[in-house]
């Protein structure tokens, strides 16, 4: 009984020792690199990839006053415009445009009625940056709405206007 106690004991002290050899030799927190966002360089991407996250930039308010939709308007454009906004947009401004979605009436203020004569006001090109930049959007659009679907959000949005 006893040689089994004294046994017990040495493998204590022995894993005791180990236990505090490593923890007062193993790395601590505060060795550890510590590399705040931006501080270092991207390394260069390898030949023939393409980076999947550049997103073109943003009209300004200026360019968007001229510029026209790409998107030819047709029923076609407008269906494609509706699955867009059921993707993006139908939360917050509802069914029917009018900023009454599920998620919308929780936000002071309610989202824009897309049916009102400000959003008929605006030009296409200004339609297109209000909604990727507007007052209040959660999550922020221009990081969202895909650059392929917006021209077709602005073709849907025009025929919400023209069906009230």
């Amino acid at each position: 009984m006893r040689i089994l106690a004294a046994i017990a004991v040495v493998a204590g002290v022995i894993a005791g020792t180990i236990a505090a050899v490593i923890y007062l030799t193993s790395p601590r927190m505060y060795v550890q690199p510590h590399v705040l966002a931006y501080q270092r360089a991207v390394p260069p991407l390898p030949a023939g990839i393409v980076p999947v996250d550049s997103w073109p930039p943003i009209l300004s308010a200026d360019e968007a006053k001229t510029v026209a939709n790409p998107v030819p308007a047709s029923a076609e454009s407008q269906a494609r415009g509706k699955v867009y906004y059921e993707y993006y947009c139908i939360f917050c401004h509802g069914e029917k445009g009018d900023g009454n979605g599920p998620v919308g009436e929780s936000y002071t203020p309610i989202p824009t009625d897309l049916r009102s004569d400000k959003i008929k006001g605006y030009s296409d090109g200004q339609l297109f940056r209000t909604m990727l930049t507007g007052i209040g959007h959660e999550p922020v659009l221009e990081r969202v709405v895909l650059p392929e679907h917006r021209w077709y959000l602005v073709q849907y949005v025009r025929a919400l206007g023209a069906s009230q």
